[in-house]
């Protein structure tokens, strides 16, 4: 009984140290797989706020663009109709004088006689 004993105990005291081991090994590696989780949500979260801030910086200058293109064609558009309302104005008043050349006693029919 003493020789396994003997045998058994370097054995056993063998198994004991490398769980020991083991175990501390986990312990070290634990906090340094934890660092790099910690590390890579970090990372994610400032790349995720980049991204939110250029997001916005485009949205703003593509809004303001949008109100100058808008501005632009709302002017252009009131010069258009401007000139049409000017153009059928002066149609208008010739149409106008011209029937009035044709009655007696109007402007346009004395202005006719002279």
């Amino acid at each position: 009984m003493n020789q396994s004993i003997v045998r058994t105990l370097p054995a056993a005291l063998a198994f004991a140290l490398a769980g020991i081991g083991f175990s501390a090994v986990a312990q070290t590696t634990a906090p340094s797989t934890t660092q790099k989780v910690e590390n890579a949500g970090e990372k994610a979260w400032d790349k995720t706020k980049e991204g939110t801030e250029k997001a916005w910086d485009a949205t703003k200058s593509g809004t303001k663009k949008a109100v100058k293109a808008t501005e632009k064609g709302a002017k252009k558009t009131g010069k258009a109709i401007d000139n049409v309302a000017t153009d059928a104005a002066d149609g208008t008043r010739k149409v106008g004088d011209k029937i009035g050349e044709k009655i007696p006693g109007t402007a346009q029919n004395e202005a006719v006689k002279k």
